[in-house]
């Protein structure tokens, strides 16, 4: 097993053929490609996003749109492309009093993906489920105040969502924006109940002092975070939704705690509920900075908001040199 088998719940390993394919890569040294971002590019193509949450609605609204976004990403040559299940956060939805509404989103959301690998993949192309712990957000911002959230309401919901990703069809779950040792924790553990194999995702910004900690929660330190959450048995940690300038730094304090597969999908822009500020970030700047991570260490590459199909059509041409 590629992760910390001895730190897996006992719940039995669930690992598809085609999450076998790209995982070998873990072993050949070869570089896994991720999607970029799939909210904004729906945006992007002229989706409205919703008010209250995001882009998750748009698997329901606008699912050929959705479904485009993912054919567009196989096609640049994304070797795992991740259902647009990101938004339809089980603590916004529950914050909303629409925590019934995540489950047929979600299954909307994975066969889309899977409708999509199907049209376009002409190799194994693997079908991560997002999973985040994003909160409600208020317009304009993507900040939210501290909040204590009860274990005996959100962990159910937690588990649901995680069941639901892997019964529609997930061959791997990816936590997204992990940021504390509290429901992130909770998250990362129902996803890992499932026995499908797990990513990590942490989002990291640069503390009063400069050196990185958890996005929108300087409690934790990047080390301490990474550390707590890799505990529970996940294959990968990785860096995303940050600046592309602190993902060096971020790699080698992960590298200091972590010794397994490790990677990096930066963000170009910023985000003002319901809308994401498209930054400009070049192809070729883009390829620069993973050639850079790839030398230390990281064998997850791609994307994340901002970042378009042609960005991984350009690291994919790219990779072969890496």
């Amino acid at each position: 097993m590629i992760g910390r088998a001895g730190n897996r719940s006992s719940q039995a390993r669930k690992v598809t053929r085609t999450y076998e394919e790209i995982a070998r890569k873990f072993y050949t040294g070869a570089p896994i490609i991720l999607d970029g971002g799939t909210g904004t590019d729906i945006q992007r193509r002229g989706a409205l996003m919703d008010g209250e949450v995001w882009c998750a609605m748009a698997n329901l609204t606008h699912g050929d749109m959705v479904r485009a976004v993912h054919e567009d990403y196989v096609r640049a040559g994304a070797e795992v492309v991740t259902a647009n299940t990101y938004a339809s956060s089980p603590l916004s939805f529950l914050a909303l009093g629409r925590e019934d509404e995540i489950e047929a989103i979600d299954r909307r959301a994975v066969a889309i993906a899977r409708e999509a690998v199907s049209a376009a993949a002409t190799s194994p192309v693997a079908v991560a489920g997002s999973f985040s712990v994003m909160p409600a957000l208020t317009r304009g911002n993507d900040r939210v105040a501290d909040r204590r959230w009860e274990a005996d309401v959100v962990k159910p919901l937690f588990e649901r969502k995680a069941r639901v990703l892997a019964d529609a069809g997930c061959d791997l779950i990816i936590m997204e924006m992990m940021r504390d040792l509290d429901v992130s924790l909770w998250a990362t553990r129902a996803a890992m109940s499932t026995g499908l194999p797990v990513w990590v995702g942490m989002s990291v910004e640069r503390g009063e002092d400069g050196t990185p900690v958890s996005y929108g929660n300087h409690r934790w330190p990047l080390t301490e975070l990474a550390a707590g959450l890799m505990e529970t048995g996940a294959d990968a940690a990785l860096i995303m939704h940050h600046d592309i300038d602190i993902t060096d730094e971020a790699l080698a304090l992960i590298r200091s705690v972590w010794p397994g597969p490790m990677g990096a999908y930066p963000e170009a822009g910023h985000f003002e509920m319901p809308n994401w500020v498209f930054h400009d970030v070049s192809e070729e700047a883009f390829v620069e900075a993973c050639r850079r991570w790839r030398g230390v260490g990281a064998s997850i590459l791609g994307g994340c908001c901002g970042v378009t199909p042609a960005h991984i059509a350009a690291l994919v041409r790219a990779a072969p040199t890496f």
